[in-house]
């Protein structure tokens, strides 16, 4: 039988429960954008294999990759929305957020593509597939540093960035190759397919900038 009183082990649930309303615990965001990391190695290893074989199986792999990418990138920026604090700049957070998925767009995009115009792999291709997945692999281990040894991402950063500029180096002797003789049209299709390669890898260069931009802050 109850004598009356408050029973005071109750009294902190509810402040508890009331703080927890009015300040929701901060999502870990280092995990959700080592995870994004991962989404985008996928992709971009996926696309390696690709250009290595042109098997169509492996382009609609990616494409439906891309829509595993869409959910991963709606599920971070609805938590970056909802969130109260943030361990990293906001702003930070969300080019981060965006420019991965803007990557595996490209993927995406260059296979349909090449699959619309009637074109295969060629070596440059695939260099520059290969170029972008070890870019974006400097990236998930610099990503994954953050939470513990932010200062040592900064060099997982210029890696990344190093693999872009592989890319647009071999982008520039593509097009130099490409532009010779008299077949315009498969010029003009070609270029298109080294424009959309190029610029998934300017978009993991973007990353390596934001992971730089957060490294200072935090150390």
């Amino acid at each position: 039988m109850s004598n009356g009183k408050k029973n005071p082990s109750a009294t902190p649930s509810v402040y508890r429960r009331l703080f927890d309303r009015v300040f929701p615990k901060t999502p870990d965001f280092y995990s959700m954008l080592t995870e994004q990391c991962q989404q985008v190695a996928h992709t971009t290893g996926l696309l390696v294999d690709f250009m290595e074989s042109g098997n169509p199986k492996i382009g609609s792999q990616i494409r439906e990759n891309e829509h595993e990418a869409d959910r991963v990138k709606v599920k971070n920026l609805h938590a970056l929305n909802e969130s109260f604090s943030t361990p990293i700049d906001r702003e930070d957070l969300y080019r981060a957020i965006m420019d991965l998925d803007e990557v595996v767009n490209y993927c995406k995009t260059t296979v349909n593509e090449m699959e619309v115009l009637g074109l295969g792999p060629d070596k440059h291709c695939l260099e520059m597939a290969m170029h972008m997945k070890m870019g974006v692999d400097a990236l998930l281990q610099g990503y994954a540093k953050l939470a513990k040894s932010p200062q040592d991402a900064a060099a997982d950063a210029d890696l990344a960035r190093k693999a872009e500029r592989r890319v647009e180096k071999n982008y520039r002797k593509a097009i130099a190759e490409l532009f010779q003789g008299e077949d315009y049209i498969h010029m003009f299709k070609r270029r298109e397919i080294y424009r959309h390669l190029s610029n998934g890898a300017d978009r993991m260069a973007h990353c390596a900038n934001t992971l730089h931009d957060i490294v200072v802050k935090m150390c």
